[in-house]
């Protein structure tokens, strides 16, 4: 396979994760799939993480955490 071609693969994957994310965040639901709010919301996310936050982003791997356990105890189809 060339070099390009698994660089797209890869990046399509990692791509699909980042979407499965979003899904399992409850994000979809919550703006009832408008990309503007999800947009928006990722841009807020980033500028909390990138200015002076009291959030930190170990403490969101923390919550990201919290919020995957819950999530596969209330599911079946959870793949992690």
């Amino acid at each position: 396979m060339r070099d390009w071609a698994k660089a797209r693969r890869e990046r399509t994957h990692h791509l699909i994760e980042l979407g499965g994310l979003v899904q399992k965040a409850g994000l979809v639901d919550l703006t009832d799939d408008d990309r503007a709010t999800l947009l928006g919301t990722f841009l807020d996310i980033a500028g909390q993480l990138q200015g002076s936050n009291d959030t930190a982003p170990i403490d969101l791997k923390a919550r990201w955490r919290r919020a995957l356990t819950f999530y596969c105890a209330t599911r079946v189809d959870c793949s992690g």
